[in-house]
């Protein structure tokens, strides 16, 4: 009778002892590291998704600095009578008052010139005709007059010499000698240097 309390006993043992839940191990593995908590979380389908990283502000690039204003020269050309502006003259013109640099309002100088066909005083009324070609077509596009000098400079300036080196007239030469040339100045507060650069560096006539 003893013999079978007591194994009743140790089978009732063992089944309480089947049912109670196993001893937990204290040892560093028994919770997740926090980087690999942090670094997955449960999306809404259950799926385990990469968390977000912390983005940098962007970084904002530097805004391109503005190409300063410099004077401009232009040299418009004429045929030998020189009795009206070329088309391809006022083109020129047109580009040049449509430029940055002429609509900073800076003052202009037109400077006549002539080949040297002809006496002096001839080539001087040249040149200055010319020059007033350039200077009236410019207040046709309503450019201020006051922004405007003309200078008559003849057949003193030539860009080339006007005759071959033996001494034989030079066509195409003397066609680049009949120009006038329009320097547009900054106004002095858009001057490169800080000086004030007003362009009037001749004698007005």
């Amino acid at each position: 009778m003893s013999k079978t309390i007591n194994t009743a006993t140790a089978t009732l043992a063992l089944i309480l002892a089947a049912c109670s839940p196993p001893a937990q191990q204290a040892s560093r593995n028994d919770t997740a590291p926090d980087n690999a908590a942090a670094a997955i979380v449960a999306n809404d389908a259950g799926v385990a998704a990469p968390t977000k990283s912390i983005l940098r502000p962007e970084v904002a690039e530097p805004e391109p600095e503005e190409a300063a204003l410099q004077p401009l020269d232009v040299v418009i050309s004429f045929d030998e009578r020189g009795t009206a502006l070329p088309d391809a003259s006022r083109a020129r013109l047109d580009d040049m008052i449509a430029s940055p640099t002429f609509q900073a309002g800076g003052t202009v100088t037109v400077r006549g010139h002539s080949d040297t066909r002809g006496g002096d005083r001839a080539n001087l009324a040249a040149s200055r005709r010319r020059a007033e070609l350039v200077r009236a077509y410019l207040i046709g596009k309503d450019v201020d007059p006051a922004r405007l000098t003309v200078i008559a400079l003849g057949e003193t300036t030539p860009l080339v010499p006007n005759a071959h080196p033996d001494g034989s007239d030079d066509p195409a030469a003397r066609a680049r000698n009949r120009r006038v040339e329009v320097h547009v100045a900054l106004p002095a507060t858009a001057s490169p240097d800080g000086a004030p650069d007003d362009g009037a560096d001749g004698n007005a006539s």
